[in-house]
């Protein structure tokens, strides 16, 4: 597998490239200080693997994996920053690594990129590494959709219940539904969105979902029952 460097910091380049020396079977095929040099180069030459810093001059690294598109090479983002995690995971990279990067998180990382890499796609397929990003008091965590049972809007925030704890998230239930795939979340009512698989029965008009009662609204009956197909 060949990689290509793209930071804008000399240093970080050298330090990055020091890393993939370690790594059997990983080269470079080159190193860029800019997004738009990176992008151009890559109209000529086969990448397999992006190493690849966000915050740059002129175009960021986000903005270039949104113009290489899902033909183009996996990526992995090396940043100083940890704001960019959300929208980069929504990228569908392999990792995500905060410098200064250390040997064994850098392996890590290139272990993700190679079963992409492998797998012909930068997408992830399996439905246990399908995950979403939330802020919980004030610490970014990210939470596998498997392991949701329902959330509840309760005022400005909403409770994601998982069976081990719950997690607040200062958000609208609306805006986390936009998030939440349609096969999988459903509304229940105006308070309640439920994972469909996770139901364990229906009873006197409410969801039992791990021993606990989440209310069904009657306008969001029937599209249940159609998602549940019920006979």
């Amino acid at each position: 597998m060949n990689c290509l460097i793209i930071d804008d910091n000399k240093l970080a380049r050298t330090a990055m490239k020091q890393l993939v020396s370690h790594v059997d079977q990983l080269q470079v095929a080159g190193e860029c200080a800019s997004a738009i040099e990176a992008y151009n180069m890559l109209q000529k030459e086969k990448i397999d693997l992006l190493l690849l810093d966000i915050e740059m001059p002129g175009m960021n690294g986000l903005e270039l994996t949104r113009n290489i598109g899902k033909n183009g090479p996996v990526i992995i983002f090396t940043t100083a920053k940890k704001d960019y995690a959300v929208e980069a995971f929504e990228l569908h990279v392999a990792d995500y690594l905060i410098k200064p990067v250390t040997p064994a998180r850098f392996i890590q990382a290139i272990e993700r990129a190679k079963e992409l890499q492998q797998a012909g796609t930068k997408e992830v397929h399996d439905t246990d590494n399908e995950f979403i990003f939330i802020r919980d008091s004030g610490i970014l965590k990210r939470v596998k959709l498997d392991d949701i049972l329902y959330l509840e809007a309760m005022g400005d925030y909403v409770k994601l219940h998982t069976a081990q704890k719950f997690h607040a998230v200062h958000s609208t239930l609306k805006a986390i539904e936009e998030r939440l795939p349609g096969a999988r979340f459903m509304r229940v009512h105006r308070s309640y969105i439920v994972a469909l698989d996770k139901i364990d029965s229906i009873e006197d008009g409410a969801i039992i979902i791990a021993k606990n009662a989440v209310p069904v609204a009657d306008a969001y009956r029937a599209a249940l029952n159609s998602k549940l197909n019920l006979l």
